[in-house]
């Protein structure tokens, strides 16, 4: 354990992260059982990253899904390895921050922007749908929005989403629906999932829903379609003069893991990560979705887009807990 990790422990009268996982399993709630729910491949690290978070948000009496996600925030953070990108960039408190964000009544719409051959967004939508409207007054609507009208379909079929098919007209720019169907009847049929032909009918999906708060993914396609039609959207929504809180998943291991990425120089992070940098308000370090690779910038084990559900799946059990 680094030092940071002794002294949050310490500030609530605990010797070690065993210790904090019995706190939180005294109080019904069992952190790493939920992570590893969330993402199956996910790293002991990551469950006792969210073990501490989950402690210290149990330990200060928060009294809002809200402010529990910032707490945790402040356990992940303490997670990071001194000196690493995923410290310099702040990603625990940059996923705390989101994660409050997705529980605050202000924000009526998640995407998750993603070349759909991951199947990170699917982790972490549904844990996201599963938990957020159990805090929140106004349900949250989430999203998937990707490239590839077939990789979306099959990604709506095999997690019971609701598959949007769309047609975009290149000459009048506007974005028409052919076709929905639903797999499932619960909570996991509300996730709406977009296959779009490129990144123009990506923007318009984006608008069409009036898109509030994004994570890119980083690993399939970044070039391609997530960075640009983050950063199309954000310009086109700052001339409306309307809200949009865009995150950046991954980055930092760009150079070294994608093609696009040839000749970027050793002092680089690669296109993608710079084109993250871009448009993002926030930027996370490594990958979507591979544990290792977020794991290789500093922090735990975990995809960036399940623990997006993580954080906010355990913010919302602090809350009913506190609540009752």
């Amino acid at each position: 354990m680094n030092n940071h990790v002794i002294q949050l422990l310490k500030d609530m009268n605990l010797s070690s992260i065993q210790e904090a996982h019995q706190y939180c399993l005294s109080h019904g709630i069992d952190a790493k059982q939920m992570v590893i729910e969330t993402q199956p491949i996910a790293f002991d690290n990551a469950c006792d990253a969210y073990t501490l978070g989950t402690a210290m948000a149990l330990y200060r009496h928060t009294d809002s899904a809200e402010s529990a996600a910032l707490a945790i925030g402040e356990g992940l953070q303490a997670f990071c390895k001194p000196g690493s990108v995923a410290e310099q960039r702040k990603v625990g408190l940059g996923h705390g921050a989101l994660a409050a964000r997705l529980l605050n009544e202000d924000t009526q719409c998640f995407a998750f922007l993603a070349g759909h051959e991951s199947f990170a967004a699917a982790e972490g939508a549904i844990k996201i749908a599963l938990n957020a409207n159990k805090s929140r007054r106004s349900p949250l609507k989430v999203i998937l929005n990707g490239l590839g009208k077939d990789a979306a379909y099959l990604i709506s079929r095999i997690n019971g989403f609701t598959y949007v098919r769309t047609e975009f007209d290149y000459q009048t720019g506007e974005l028409h629906e052919v076709s929905r169907k639903r797999f499932s009847q619960g909570e996991r049929g509300e996730i709406l999932c977009y296959g779009a032909d490129d990144v123009r009918e990506g923007v318009a999906i984006m608008h069409r829903e009036q898109v509030d708060v994004s994570i890119t993914g980083n690993s399939t396609n970044p070039t391609r379609f997530q960075h640009p039609v983050a950063g199309t959207y954000k310009l086109e929504r700052t001339q409306q003069q309307k809200p949009y809180f865009s995150v950046a998943s991954g980055g930092g291991t760009g150079r070294t893991l994608h093609p696009d990425n040839v000749a970027a120089g050793p002092a680089s992070y690669g296109l993608t990560d710079t084109m993250g940098r871009m448009h993002a308000d926030a930027q996370f370090a490594g990958s979507s979705s591979v544990p290792a690779h977020v794991a290789m910038m500093g922090f735990i084990g975990m995809g960036n887009n399940p623990m997006v559900g993580a954080t906010v799946a355990l913010a919302v059990a602090v809350e009913q807990h506190t609540t009752n």
